[in-house]
């Protein structure tokens, strides 16, 4: 790997590592849905003109009804049980959890018709990766929390699905363009939403909330992204995949670095685990057993782990 693939990994491994963290802060004075609309908001605010400069923004409207359901899958619903998780959850586990989306891909895939077979290591993941997230919900998560861990559920089901139907439906849409109207539409889609719950803030929020915002915003999303393009570049989509066993180790050392969030041995345990079963699974992904297509584009999202997108199918937006 060149020196600028490098930190180009680095960084990126980062931001989006991090932004459980700065979710973590958020909610301890903004409402979920808040939360959604100023992330999303702001961080379309900084891609559109990107993506109209690129004249990305007309072909991704003229596939206005996967995009449509990738908006939703993928931001307007994951993003609100995210942040509404993490008021109870510690924002490692969150983290950690997030990072089954591989497996939980694995199913998507097949139900949306992607005939695959499994080899031995592969079925063995499942069970590892599974066992993984069983021992995070057994011993780091309270009993009372498990709504929060069934909100985390959904987060992860919608971001095994949302790359799906980009690479499925529309893999010919450019990245940029996807991740600033969908960031867009779910901001508009929030107005009301804050609007009509009363989510607005009565006070004005303090520093650290106002940073954590604009971290995510900026740098969890709308610069994500762009690391992202510049990492598939520089070091192609295959490699680039490995940022999904980075980002859990970052949001567990940020929430015990900056949150003081104990790492016990089941954190460890379930971290090792869960990542083990996500390479296992992903291992020589499941071959088709005939050509599919743009669709062989699916295998991809078994590589992610939520946070941001597919390397070959467009961008999430992340966590």
């Amino acid at each position: 790997m060149t020196r600028r693939g490098l930190i180009l990994f680095v960084a990126l491994g980062i931001a989006w590592g991090i932004p459980y963290l700065f979710i973590k802060v958020a909610v301890s004075e903004l409402e979920p849905a808040m939360i959604v609309l100023a992330r999303a908001g702001l961080a379309a605010v900084l891609l559109l003109p990107i993506a109209l400069f690129r004249r990305e923004i007309g072909p991704v409207l003229r596939r206005w009804k996967p995009m449509l359901a990738y908006t939703i899958v993928e931001i307007v619903i994951p993003w609100f049980f995210l942040n509404s998780a993490e008021q109870r959850l510690p924002s490692s586990t969150a983290g950690l959890l997030i990072s089954a989306v591989p497996l939980a891909g694995v199913g998507v895939a097949i139900l949306l018709g992607r005939a695959v077979r499994f080899a031995w290591y592969n079925w063995l993941g499942i069970a590892v990766g599974m066992a993984g997230v069983a021992a995070l919900v057994g011993f780091d998560v309270a009993g009372s929390d498990l709504i929060a861990v069934a909100q985390v559920g959904v987060v992860v089901i919608g971001y095994a699905f949302g790359p799906a139907i980009l690479a499925k439906w529309v893999p010919e849409l450019p990245g940029i363009g996807v991740t600033a109207v969908s960031l867009g539409a779910a901001a508009l889609v929030y107005v009301p939403v804050v609007a009509v719950t009363g989510a607005f803030p009565t006070a004005w929020p303090s520093t650290e909330v106002i940073v954590a915002i604009v971290v995510l915003a900026t740098v969890c999303s709308a610069l994500a992204f762009v690391l992202m393009v510049a990492l598939v570049g520089e070091i192609g989509p295959v490699r680039m995949s490995a940022i999904t066993y980075v980002n859990p180790a970052v949001a567990i050392l940020a929430g015990a670095v900056f949150l003081s969030e104990t790492i016990t041995l089941a954190t460890v345990v379930g971290f090792l685990l869960v990542l083990s079963g996500s390479y296992l699974v992903t291992r020589r992904r499941a071959e088709p057993v005939a050509p599919a297509g743009p669709e062989e584009a699916v295998a991809e999202v078994l590589t992610t782990d939520g946070t941001g997108p597919p390397p070959l199918a467009g961008p999430p937006r992340r966590p």
